[in-house]
């Protein structure tokens, strides 16, 4: 068994399996407490994890959202993902993530009074929202004049890692500290959060125990090619698009990578879960262009238990978005 080294804690796959899994329930509601700030008294205390097992044939596509999603004791949604790279979609696609757990609360016919709070916590990697040294943005509904709250059943939350490694200076509270363990921070600095942290110190111990599974290092190693090679993607089309001097040409780029990747996560999985049966549907997903069916498409095909329904939900994302236009 290889000696532990320091792993990636923005990998989505590691982070999910340190922060999303039932032994480190502690670690994550440490985090969520640092984030969310609650009143003295008002901390939360547990948390019901809701996402399902990964399958590891989604590590190599890259379009996979690998996030954790979790309840609170009043019903709270929460949803925690990590975004390495910079797709220029995070405020469009956080949204749309957001509306799909509020109003997948409800079953046909039920009341509206179920509807619950759902948060949203985006770790990104790189820098979106303005401020030079403000890391962390929260976002409700609120009137433009009077700042008046509509309701606070939404909740976004954007924390930028690279804002809070260039403070250069020791944290100041709780989720500082966290922000600096997600920035891979080692050594005697990070040993001493920890020894304070105790959310901290036992995402530590997982993440160790993690790295000496073979089976679970091997995934890990799988993800982080996919991330590399997404970010490899991005930044071909960013030099095709200034090749051709033209800020079209970017964004004609981009699209056809984010359509050809999403593509491509959708034909594997048909393939590996459908074989022979599935080629039909996988040449109808190649002729689908509009990255936003196909992100729909990505975000259920998963949930199929046939082909039958594997073609209805992409039928019906197709239809679904043709309505929409006319």
């Amino acid at each position: 068994m290889p000696e532990f080294k320091a792993i990636n804690r923005i990998n989505d796959y590691a982070f999910k399996r340190i922060l999303g899994s039932e032994e480190g329930k502690d670690a994550l509601i440490s985090f969520l407490n640092a984030v969310l700030k609650p009143s003295t008294g008002q901390e939360l205390t547990s948390v019901e994890l809701l996402d399902r097992e990964l399958d590891p044939k989604y590590l190599l596509d890259k379009a996979a959202r690998l996030d954790i999603l979790a309840r609170t004791a009043t019903g709270t949604l929460v949803n925690v993902e990590v975004q390495i790279v910079n797709k220029y979609n995070i405020d469009k696609r956080t949204i749309f993530y957001w509306a799909g757990l509020y109003h997948g609360q409800l079953t046909s016919g039920q009341n509206f009074i179920y509807l619950r709070k759902t948060i949203t916590i985006n770790i990104l990697g790189y820098n979106w929202l303005s401020g030079k040294n403000k890391y962390h943005h929260t976002f409700h509904i609120r009137e433009d004049e009077t700042g008046e709250l509509l309701n606070d059943d939404l909740e976004i939350h954007f924390l930028e890692l690279d804002k809070i490694k260039r403070l250069r200076r020791r944290p100041q509270n709780t989720l500082e500290e966290w922000l600096l363990y997600f920035n891979n921070l080692q050594g005697e600095e990070m040993e001493e959060i920890a020894m304070g942290n105790p959310g901290i110190r036992k995402a530590m111990s997982i993440e160790q125990m993690f790295y000496k599974n073979q089976k679970e290092r091997r995934l890990y190693e799988l993800r982080e090619k996919a991330v590399r090679d997404e970010i490899s993607m991005v930044a071909g089309a960013k030099a095709e698009g200034l090749a051709e001097g033209l800020e079209k040409g970017l964004e004609k780029g981009l699209e056809k990578g984010k359509v050809e990747m999403a593509q491509t996560s959708i034909c594997k999985y048909l393939d590996a879960r459908f074989s022979e049966a599935s080629r039909d549907l996988q040449a109808l997903v190649k002729e689908i262009k509009d990255v936003i069916i196909l992100d729909e498409i990505i975000n259920k095909i998963y949930t199929a238990n046939s082909i039958n329904e594997a073609t209805i939900i992409v039928r019906g994302a197709t239809e679904c978005s043709a309505r929409h236009q006319n």
